[in-house]
């Protein structure tokens, strides 16, 4: 990988279809500046880690993540929930239930 060399890949993950998340558009350079650009035009997080981009980078296009990124994609979809989470100003089951215990705890 050449240095400053822009990549990006996509995914995709319909529970209903799938097992894992699909690789659904991938590139560098002038394609990845086009995957960045649409996904800030159609508002879909970014999370930018380049390991991980490295190693998505060997999955085909349409096939689903392999096992072995199956931790590091979780980390990436709890970030999604919560950017989600704070964009809405829901509270999270997780959430209620510690509030309410503070408060029971404190009052």
């Amino acid at each position: 990988m050449k240095k400053n060399n822009k990549s990006a890949i996509a995914l995709k993950y319909d529970k209903s279809r799938h097992s894992a998340p699909q690789v659904t558009a991938k590139g560098d350079d002038l394609i990845a500046e086009e995957i960045l650009r649409l996904a800030e035009e159609f508002d879909v997080p970014i999370y930018e880690d380049p390991e991980l981009t490295m190693a998505l980078a060997q999955v085909e296009l349409g096939d689903e993540i392999p096992e072995t990124l199956y931790l590091a994609i979780a980390e990436v979809i709890a970030f999604v929930y919560q950017l989600e989470n704070k964009k809405s100003n829901k509270v999270t089951p997780d959430q209620a239930s510690r509030k309410a215990r503070l408060k029971k705890h404190y009052s």
